[in-house]
């Protein structure tokens, strides 16, 4: 089938093309969501909008009056048969202090038990390697990383929390995020992180990019209040 799979093209609206790559969550589909993300950025072409990459898929707002959408897929389907050339950054790993359990990481104990280990051991467990990030979504600067240990594994828990504060670290089914923003949310959370994910300030407002690495690093609870201060 060669390196990549056959491409699907869907219609979202009539503004919307949806470029889909595979049907999992890999490292290969994502490295082409990644490429022709970039691909197209540097082509600069004349009524495409936005281009909003995810695990397995790529979805281009355009605008259909000034870029029909057969020129769209034509021009869609030349980058991408020359798309091996196009080259990927070095992803760039960051450090992301977090303190775990207690008030910050409500769910740890249950992890723990869940897993038959002790809290220590997930804590250990969580912070044992670089995690890679497969996407930003769910609200702007929420990185989506995996893969976890297997002893980390988690369902999502039953019932979602009306709020989860801002800067938790969370895991569930493989993977582990950072909310970025105080939200509703259905994650396991067992840290918290005193950074700032999301600042609409800078240029980008995300710390984190898809595409790159974080390494968790475990802190005391009062670190966390002297690096929040």
């Amino acid at each position: 089938m060669g390196l990549y799979e056959k491409t699907r093209y869907l219609l979202m609206g009539d503004r919307g093309l949806l470029l889909e790559f595979g049907d999992e969550v890999s490292h290969k589909i994502n490295e082409k969501v990644r490429r022709m993300a970039i691909a197209i950025r540097f082509e600069a072409i004349e009524g495409i909008i936005e281009t909003i990459p995810t695990y397995r898929s790529l979805l281009i707002i355009y605008d259909p009056l000034t870029l029909p959408l057969v020129q769209l897929k034509k021009r869609v389907q030349k980058i991408e048969e020359e798309l091996r050339e196009i080259p990927l950054p070095e992803p760039r790993l960051t450090r992301i202090p977090a303190v775990y359990g207690g008030i910050y990481g409500p769910d740890l104990e249950l992890v723990a038990q869940y897993h038959q280990i002790t809290p220590e051991e997930v804590v250990r467990l969580h912070t044992s390697k670089p995690y890679f990030i497969y996407m930003i979504g769910f609200m702007p600067g929420y990185p989506y990383m995996g893969e976890l240990p297997d002893r980390l594994v988690m369902p999502r828990l039953k019932t979602p929390r009306l709020s989860v504060p801002k800067g938790s670290v969370a895991i569930a089914q493989k993977q582990t995020g950072i909310y970025s923003m105080e939200s509703p949310g259905g994650w396991q959370i067992i840290g918290r992180t005193p950074v700032e994910l999301f600042d609409p300030q800078k240029e980008p407002p995300s710390l984190l990019q898809m595409g790159d690495l974080v390494q968790f690093e475990p802190i005391s609870e009062k670190e966390f209040e002297e690096w929040k201060k």
